[in-house]
């Protein structure tokens, strides 16, 4: 997996409001292939590399030159093991819509729309923070 360079932390944030919007969407048409494309830009952003995500480039060019510029940087690994649980939440919801088990979607659904929300609005990024508990308590042979 290619290491991505430091990020804006408000990348992210921007990036967790635009598939907020996206989630809710899903969960009140029911459109799993929205939820599924959904999915595919997680996928991007945790084995590809944040920069594969759309809304990255949408944050740069369109968002980011009209903020403040700010030194602070944050880690990406968090971030794309964030991506990943997004993915794992998003497949698993789209699978739900698409066979018809649309309780499983709606939760699968509910639950990434949560850590969305609460990355976006509070700054609190639940991947990530699964992420450095796995790593304090994963030996550091297994780490490197």
């Amino acid at each position: 997996m290619p290491k991505d360079s430091p990020v804006d932390p408000r990348g992210p944030r921007f990036t967790a409001w635009t598939t907020a919007v996206v989630l809710v969407v899903v969960l009140l048409t029911g459109a799993w292939p929205v939820l599924a494309a959904q999915a595919v830009l997680f996928g991007l952003g945790a084995f590809v590399s944040l920069n594969a995500n759309p809304w990255t480039a949408v944050f740069r060019s369109f968002v980011a030159p009209r903020l403040k510029p700010t030194a602070e940087r944050e880690e990406t690994a968090p971030l794309r093991f964030a991506q990943g649980v997004g993915f794992v939440f998003a497949a698993v919801g789209t699978i739900g819509y698409a066979s018809g088990l649309t309780a499983l979607g709606v939760v699968a659904t509910s639950g990434a729309l949560v850590a969305a929300l609460l990355n976006a609005a509070l700054g609190l990024c639940l991947g990530c923070e699964m992420f450095l508990l796995l790593r304090r308590f994963t030996p550091a042979l297994v780490r490197s």
